[in-house]
């Protein structure tokens, strides 16, 4: 959600930010804008993809010799998007460009003064009213920008990520973070600002990660100073980046999410590394190694997550009771943190987040940590702000996610969590040791059956298309099979925009049956052993309402197979863990419907990959 990128170095700083937007396209946006800086400020923006901005920027652009700049992709929150509504902002007198991600909550007020004060706003942005504020402060105080932009902040109620440059004070940027996340890159006599490390990572593997409150000064010859809010100097630690530039690359594949997708043996094999041996018997996460004792003695432990990985906390729910036999509860974060949830010091508190740094889980998970309960965290991006503030927790190790429909992730996230389900429930002595093995040898073979899973991409691209035309589906799906549901029918929604609902098959009657018609198509998850008659059941009432089914069965399955339209096959594993097969049917299955649609695939509509606003 909203992407910056910002340069400052010896080489040309335009064709650096646009390629750097380009990267950062996969966070969602409806807008572009870019300012570059020698002697002169020029900035253009418009509405649309950065390729309509770069076509702008041809036909505008005065010369390419310009050495700093600031860029900016924008999710339009505070006013449409168009051309004026863009980033970046200027100032009254138009010294001062700013671009921002995140929400300034109350610029209304500040608004309010400086129009009392002769101020002309163009924009319906809150942003626009951040860079006038610190055109005021500078024009009164006349104080270095960095210190300008401290005073301003300090006024600032909300979420940021800016960056910040003046015409008057040349070879000088000055970026802040608060609850929205910047990353310093440090080259050889170059300097990049950015929200993550994906446009960064072609120039340099050295970063600094802001932390919230700090304000970071970059200047030409002289390097980089970081001081928090209070002004004080800070010593942050310059990270290594473990990225590879092919891996922010489609690799030959028609999309990221198609990539993705196929990338699931692999990254489910990564996640796993060194955290499990079914031939000596063990299971070991090491982000709870350390505090097992305490965690194992947990009276409830609470998911709390947004999207897609809430369906992966809600397998970790099923997991976690069945296995470990701790009373577990999912939350959405958004509403957990708002709801004046009762926790205790003896709750172990898990945040999900692929980002890292998703607005309102970062938020839930602070007003947790001040409640006490002890907090972890399982994330995909090293070094984000859950990673930062939880007390421990696990990577995924899926690697860049760049697709807005999470698949690879969903799975990673999945794979931690029966993880942690195997771990807790054996050090409890909860789970007999043969069956605690069997488990451990079949998520070791999960790898090579979603390997045997896409091997059937043909077949679900036929069933794609003979439904490609619906205007709903519903999806159903019992026990471990009903997050899977709710997974399958988000990704049709996300990418297709194809109506769909996630329903537990057993609901069905209780509404959704007075949707079905000869035009409805029903997928079932039908691979479950334990209610396996009663989801036949389900499938002669879709049927008997003419229905059409895809129903996603266990290989040899004979008796929906002849009762279904289509079906899927997966292969046999034991039940706790099939999720992470049954998933990738309906990953495969949104794709191919989506791309027969003419959808944008990897940025759909209105959506973003990060969602760092509340």
């Amino acid at each position: 959600m909203c992407g910056i990128v910002a340069y400052l170095g010896e080489k040309k700083a335009y064709p650096i930010i646009i390629e750097g937007l380009k990267r950062l396209e996969y966070r969602g946006y409806d807008s572009a804008g870019i300012a570059l800086l020698n002697g002169k400020m020029q900035v253009l923006k418009k509405k649309g993809k950065v390729s309509e901005l770069e076509n702008h920027a041809s036909e505008q652009l005065e010369n390419y010799d310009y050495s700093m700049g600031i860029g900016h992709t924008r999710w339009a929150t505070h006013g449409v998007p168009n051309d004026v509504n863009a980033h970046p902002h200027t100032s009254n007198d138009g010294n001062i460009s700013i671009i921002h991600n995140g929400i300034i909550e109350n610029y209304d007020s500040i608004k309010k003064a400086l129009i009392e004060k002769g101020h002309v706003f163009h924009s319906d942005t809150d942003t626009e009213v951040l860079a006038h504020l610190i055109g005021e402060i500078q024009k009164t105080e006349k104080l270095p920008l960095e210190e300008v932009v401290r005073l301003a902040l300090k006024k600032c109620v909300g979420a940021y990520a800016i960056v910040v440059m003046d015409q008057n004070d040349p070879g000088k940027l000055v970026g802040a973070k608060f609850s929205s996340p910047l990353v310093l890159g440090i080259g050889d006599d170059e300097f990049f600002l950015a929200s993550d490390a994906s446009p960064i990572i072609k120039y340099t593997n050295k970063v600094i990660y802001l932390n919230d409150g700090e304000i970071v000064t970059i200047k030409r010859g002289k390097g980089y100073c970081i001081k928090n809010l209070s002004n004080e100097t800070q010593n942050p630690k310059v990270s290594e980046l473990d990225l590879k530039l092919e891996e922010i690359e489609k690799g030959g594949y028609d999309h990221f999410m198609l990539k993705e997708i196929f990338q699931q043996p692999t990254t489910v094999a990564t996640s796993m590394k060194g955290r499990i041996n079914s031939k000596e018997g063990w299971a070991i996460l090491g982000g709870m190694k350390p505090n097992i004792a305490r965690i194992a003695k947990s009276d409830r432990i609470i998911l709390t997550a947004c999207g897609t990985s809430w369906h992966s906390a809600m397998i970790g729910e099923y997991l976690l009771e069945d296995l470990a036999r701790i009373p577990t509860e999912v939350e959405y974060a958004s509403e957990f943190r708002y709801r004046n949830p009762i926790i205790k010091e003896n709750d172990f508190i898990v945040a999900l987040s692929q980002s890292g740094e998703t607005a309102d889980t970062l938020a839930a998970i602070k007003m947790a940590k001040a409640k006490g309960a002890y907090l972890y965290g399982i994330v995909n991006a090293v070094g984000s702000s859950i990673a930062r503030e939880t007390d421990s927790g696990s990577y995924i190790h899926a690697g860049p996610e760049i697709g807005v429909a999470s698949t690879k992730a969903f799975t990673g996230q999945s794979t931690i969590l029966a993880l942690m389900a195997l771990y807790l429930g054996h050090h409890k002595g909860l789970i007999e040791e043969t069956y605690f093995r069997k488990l451990l040898a079949e998520l070791e073979s999960v790898p090579s059956k979603i390997t045997k899973i896409l091997a059937k991409d043909d077949h679900i691209k036929y069933i794609a298309g003979e439904i490609k035309n619906a205007s709903n589906a519903l999806y159903l799906g019992r026990g471990y099979n009903f997050p899977v549901a709710l997974e399958g029918a988000l990704k049709l929604k996300e990418i297709s925009y194809i109506h769909a609902e996630g329903y537990p098959a057993a609901e069905m009657k209780h509404g959704p049956i007075a949707l079905i018609d000869m035009y409805m198509p029903v997928i079932v998850l039908a691979t479950n052993k334990s209610a396996y008659e009663k989801i036949v059941s389900n499938i002669q009432e879709v049927k008997a309402r003419k229905g059409i089914v895809i129903a996603i069965v266990t290989e040899g399955d004979e008796i929906i197979k002849e009762i279904a339209d289509f079906i899927i096959e997966i292969p046999e594993i034991e039940e706790p863990l099939t999720p992470l097969l049954s998933v990738i049917p309906m990953q495969l299955l949104a794709y191919h419907i989506a791309v027969m649609r003419g959808c944008h695939i990897d940025q759909p509509r209105n959506l973003a990959k990060s969602v760092t606003v509340e």
